[in-house]
């Protein structure tokens, strides 16, 4: 059964409230009355009418001032107004038009007129439905799009991160002993850029680049890599070129995390004090994610069993760092590092070998 059309009548004499329903439900109309306008407020918004009629000259709030709140709430506002009054003066057109008003009648209201004024806003309340409805489906649609893009997003982002840690490992591997470092050294390198107030993209970009800082060491001969004892001068300086070949692996790309990587593979063995390689940066010249990844990367070797050397204790690894402050480390690098020491032995402890 098709809903009948909802009319609200305000006003506050009751013979005037009757006699509009009289006339009002013979034409198939549903009937609601309030007895002022902070009454016809209330019901509006708990029944949404297809049209009002509002008497203007009412107790506790006019018609004047319902009309002007009802135009102004989101879910009023839709709603046809009609002004039914005796005033004749222009000034109070004027006024009702001002506060949002849609049409007026006269009184005594005309049958006929009535009839005709209130089957036209009927309409019209139908068709602003209409498209109040269809531009919420299009939110709803949008919404829905969105989510279902960001899950596919988000799907993407954990596939390339597992594809690039895989291919870290395919570097690491060629190490004993380190199937873990690159999960550490990310986790390290991650709350380091957070605790110096790195932008949230920054630091995921920081997460997904720093397991790729030794991707160069696939180009690396294994009896250099793997040698137990320490390197000569001529080993030593094929082995720093693990920077330069991850760059040249990882340059070129137009992915964020990607160009990042290239960074910290070319600048992670750089020092503050200008003794690090390849280039000799110094201080501020090295970027600041090279900065972060080299504390990150020197900490992990100190506690981690390699082929040159046993594993250092956190506390003599810590100790090592302090005293790095300044000439192979950042300060301010420093300083972030050991206010989240917790951090770092928590993720020590989670990833081990």
């Amino acid at each position: 059964m098709e809903k009948k059309p909802i009319i609200l009548i305000a006003d506050d004499e009751d013979r005037n409230r009757r006699l509009m329903e009289a006339l009002l439900l013979p034409m198939g109309y549903e009937v609601l009355k309030a007895v002022n306008g902070e009454d016809a407020i209330e019901k509006a918004k708990e029944t949404s009418p297809d049209v009002i009629l509002m008497d203007v000259m009412m107790p506790v709030m006019d018609g004047f001032e319902a009309v002007k709140v009802l135009k102004q709430d989101e879910e009023t506002r839709i709603i046809p107004v009609v002004m039914v009054t005796a005033l004749r003066e222009v000034n109070d057109r004027v006024r009702a038009l001002e506060a949002g008003a849609d049409d007026f009648l006269s009184k005594p209201v005309d049958k006929t007129e009535l009839r005709t004024r209130i089957r036209t806003l009927v309409k019209v309340k139908a068709y602003n439905d209409h498209l109040r409805n269809y531009q919420k489906q299009l939110e709803a649609e949008v919404t829905l799009k969105t989510i279902q893009l960001q899950k596919t997003l988000d799907a993407l982002q954990i596939a390339s991160l597992d594809s690039i840690r895989r291919l870290s490992r395919a570097a690491e591997y060629k190490d004993e002993d380190t199937g873990a470092h690159i999960e550490r050294m990310s986790r390290y390198s991650e709350v380091v850029a957070r605790k110096m107030g790195l932008d949230g993209k920054t630091i995921e970009r920081i997460l997904y680049a720093a397991p790729m800082h030794d991707v160069g060491k696939i180009g690396i001969p294994d009896k250099i890599l793997l040698k137990p004892g320490k390197l000569d001068p001529d080993e030593w300086e094929i082995m720093k070129q693990h920077t330069t070949i991850g760059a040249r692996i990882l340059g070129g790309s137009l992915t964020g995390f990607i160009k990042l990587a290239e960074v910290v593979a070319l600048t992670h063995h750089e020092r503050w004090d200008g003794s690090g390689y390849p280039r000799g940066l110094k201080g501020t010249q090295i970027p600041l994610v090279g900065r972060i990844t080299a504390i990150a990367d020197v900490f992990d070797a100190l506690t981690t069993r390699r082929p040159y050397k046993e594993a250092f204790s956190v506390e003599k690894s810590f100790a090592i760092i302090q005293e790095g402050k300044g000439s192979h480390f950042d300060p301010d690098v420093v300083n972030a590092f050991f206010a989240v020491q917790d951090e770092i032995i928590a993720i020590k402890n989670e990833y081990q070998e």
